[in-house]
């Protein structure tokens, strides 16, 4: 008994670790400074952009599907980014962040469904933003724990990678590609 109680521990040891220092969560954004192209808010979420994602459930299947119209406007350090997203379920979503530039590469973010503000760090040709969503009441109106990474291509098209947490555990993922509306 007192064997499996130890395997058991190190067994869950190593899942812990291998959760924390080898995975989407152990990114930093200092992991990619100095990558090219470098990423520039004002930039590259300016303008009309079209997303495409898929959210993935807790059990890694896709579970939905969206696209998404974006407009992004800028006045100096402030920017604000519309959202209007239409899912394969035939739920529709609007969404508006409100962006401040900060000092050292930082932003901070609001939003109607976001609990508190969003922090984020531009580093290189990433950002990296963290905050608390709550879901439409028609999703269970939980409130999750958020990590965004967006990755600048060289093409211009930005790669959104996201996970979202209750009480720790993965829930759901998003992957989207952001471009440029034509």
């Amino acid at each position: 008994m007192k064997l499996l109680t130890a395997i058991l521990g190190l067994l869950l040891l190593a899942i812990f670790a291998r959760s924390m220092w080898a995975s989407f969560r152990s990114q930093s954004p200092s992991d990619y400074a100095g990558t090219t192209p470098a990423f520039d808010l004002r930039q590259h979420l300016n303008g009309p952009i079209q997303s495409e994602g898929v959210i993935y459930g807790p059990k890694g299947r896709v579970t939905n599907s969206f696209v998404a119209d974006m407009e992004g406007e800028w006045d100096g350090n402030t920017g604000r980014l519309r959202e209007a997203f239409t899912y394969s379920n035939g739920q529709q979503q609007l969404r508006e962040w409100h962006l401040t530039l900060g000092p050292d590469n930082t932003f901070t973010g609001t939003a109607d469904d976001i609990v508190g503000v969003a922090t984020g760090t531009v580093s290189g040709s990433t950002v990296q933003m963290s905050y608390k969503i709550i879901l439409p009441e028609a999703s269970g109106g939980h409130v999750l724990s958020v990590t965004d990474w967006l990755y600048l291509t060289e093409s211009g098209a930005i790669m959104n990678r996201s996970e979202l947490r209750k009480y720790g555990i993965k829930v759901a993922e998003l992957l989207a590609t952001m471009r440029p509306a034509e």
